[in-house]
């Protein structure tokens, strides 16, 4: 099979929005002293006494209880609001926010300015950094970085790899035969999906994407609920396939992450170099078990569960029922064993509403986390995961946490959601103030 090397055409959204209307980037103010604000670090479970923070440029320079603005500075009085790290989402999809009909029907222009709202919606909901796994969003992430358009920090993983019939497979019945010259579903062909068989096209396959500029892979090892011929308990590429992309990614100096929902497909991965696996919603404990003794990341999402993604067949609806029911076990046996290496995400797919709702995630995991908890799982937790891209990482610096060297991606909220986690469900009237790498976004104080 000859690897697909198309790229998705948000190169032309970028063009036409430079020469349509550029955003009004930040002033030209390059420090702000944010005072009397109460902290979230990222990693506590109680907000600091009233600090004052002072960023310069891009950085968060000096934290204290006071501080004296340099000339020039602007001063930001939070009156006793919660100061928080931006928040950070591992398993998010900016391209296709649409109904699966418009996804197959649409050109790559309308799917890319659909995008643009999609990004700047993650932004205004508070999240300065997502990690994209699945989708064509290199030229997306070109154009925010430029400040074309509004959006978080992206750490792009391209298509998604998987083999045929597997995840990234989309073909209807329609389609025809693959080994008769059938052709391949839209989403390939647009560079949001990648189907390869074998080790020399993984090898070559991965490879490609990497030129592309992915941070990191994402391949699939075992069936989705959004895919058509793949049922949830599928083990999917064999050792030695798993194996040429985590042996092509190390020798890129980043990592690989695998979709699956299984136990066996599970082991399969991380017994072959897969380092974080998202989903797992169907594991057994003693997987989970051996996924923490292999200091292995884990990236699940709840509210993409809690409906049924427009456009789904009633087969995909019945796959999609059964990873819910998973969640429940999940959750409470890495409770049980201790397991803390665990991002934060959503994975919300085709439903343009639930991306405005995307903070309703906080709130579906307090039924097995603190608040606390949850927080650092969308802070600091994340950004661990993010650091493993090592030289691959288009944003070196730290993230996740408010101290000084950081970078500076703040949010000031009205309330205090390590008590009240439901005040970010609001974000509208609750985030009064969105930083991301020292720029201000939103201020409404």
């Amino acid at each position: 099979m000859k690897v697909s090397t198309k790229v998705l055409s948000t190169t032309a959204l970028a063009v036409a929005m430079a020469l349509a209307s550029p955003l009004t980037l930040a002033e030209d103010t390059t420090s702000y002293l944010i005072k009397n604000a109460r902290v979230f670090d990222g990693q506590s479970d109680k907000l600091s006494k009233p600090q004052s923070v002072l960023v310069e440029g891009n950085i968060i320079t000096k934290i204290s209880a006071s501080i004296k603005a340099p000339e020039g500075t602007e001063v930001i009085d939070a009156a006793g609001k919660t100061l928080s790290p931006g928040f950070i989402a591992a398993h998010e999809h900016l391209v296709g926010q649409m109904s699966f009909g418009e996804i197959f029907s649409k050109d790559t222009r309308y799917k890319a300015y659909v995008a643009t709202q999609t990004a700047e919606q993650y932004l205004m909901n508070g999240f300065t950094s997502v990690r994209d796994v699945g989708g064509n969003t290199f030229s997306l992430k070109d154009a925010i970085d430029a400040g074309y358009i509004k959006g978080p920090r992206v750490y792009p993983s391209g298509p998604m790899i998987s083999q045929t019939s597997g995840h990234s497979d989309h073909r209807f019945q329609s389609d025809g035969n693959a080994m008769k010259g059938g052709t391949w579903d839209t989403m390939e062909r647009e560079g949001d999906m990648l189907i390869l068989d074998g080790v020399p096209e993984v090898l070559k396959g991965t490879r490609e994407v990497l030129r592309q500029g992915a941070s990191q892979i994402k391949i699939a090892v075992g069936g989705g609920t959004g895919s058509y011929a793949d049922p949830l308990d599928t083990v999917q590429y064999t050792p030695a396939e798993i194996k040429a992309a985590t042996d092509a990614v190390g020798d890129w100096n980043t990592y690989v992450t695998a979709h699956v929902y299984n136990s066996d497909g599970i082991r399969r991965a991380v017994d072959n170099g897969v380092k974080c696996i998202e989903h797992a919603n169907l594991i057994d404990e003693e997987t989970l078990r051996y996924m923490m003794d292999k200091d292995v990341w884990l990236s699940p999402q709840v509210i993409v569960y809690t409906y049924i993604p427009r456009g789904y067949t009633e087969d995909q609806a019945n796959k999609h029922r059964q990873a819910f029911d998973g969640i429940d076990n999940l959750f409470r046996t890495a409770k049980k064993i201790g397991y803390d290496k665990i991002a934060f995400g959503t994975d919300i797919i085709t439903d343009p509403q639930m991306i405005r709702d995307m903070n309703q995630e906080f709130v579906h995991r307090t039924q097995w986390f603190t608040p606390a908890e949850v927080m650092k799982q969308a802070t600091y937790n994340t950004a661990q995961l993010l650091q493993m891209s090592g030289p691959r990482n288009p944003y070196p610096g730290k993230l996740g946490v408010i101290e000084e060297g950081a970078l500076a991606d703040i949010l000031l909220i009205d309330g205090n959601p390590l008590e009240d986690v439901e005040v970010l469900t609001n974000p509208t009237d609750n985030l009064k103030l969105i930083m991301k790498d020292g720029e201000i976004f939103k201020n409404t104080l």
